[in-house]
């Protein structure tokens, strides 16, 4: 086992992992609420639709629905990256101070055994 200790995090990197974490997360809960704004609005556009007189009853709400789907995560995303960016700054500066975290590794795999011997190349 190998003990280590993470010293600093790049202030980019962990900005543009939670940026993409944080954009399928916002992607996931887009499509959620845009589907159910989406039915709702065209359960009030079927409803509204009996009456002769022209009703956009759920036009709105379908409209709010298509543009939940687009920009939760583009602003998920958005707000990950600054996120990622103060926690990597704010972790740095603790660990200054503090140390870091400390933490064990432990191998998976066989253990290191030394390459065979070079062979003697014998011309034919």
């Amino acid at each position: 086992m190998a003990e280590m200790t993470i010293k600093r995090f790049s202030v980019l990197s962990v900005g543009k992992m939670q940026s993409l974490l944080m954009g399928i997360i916002g992607l996931i809960i887009g499509v959620i609420y845009g589907l159910i704004f989406i039915f709702v609005g065209a359960a009030f556009t079927a409803i509204g639709s009996r009456s002769d007189a022209p009703n956009l009853g759920g036009v709105p709400s379908i409209v709010l629905g298509i543009l939940a789907m687009i920009l939760f995560p583009i602003g998920y995303a958005i707000l990950g990256f600054i996120v990622g960016c103060i926690w990597a700054l704010v972790y740095n500066a603790a660990a200054g101070m503090v140390g870091g975290i400390k933490f064990e590794l432990e191998s998976v795999g066989p253990d290191y055994a030394a390459p065979p011997a070079p062979h003697q190349w014998v011309p034919q």
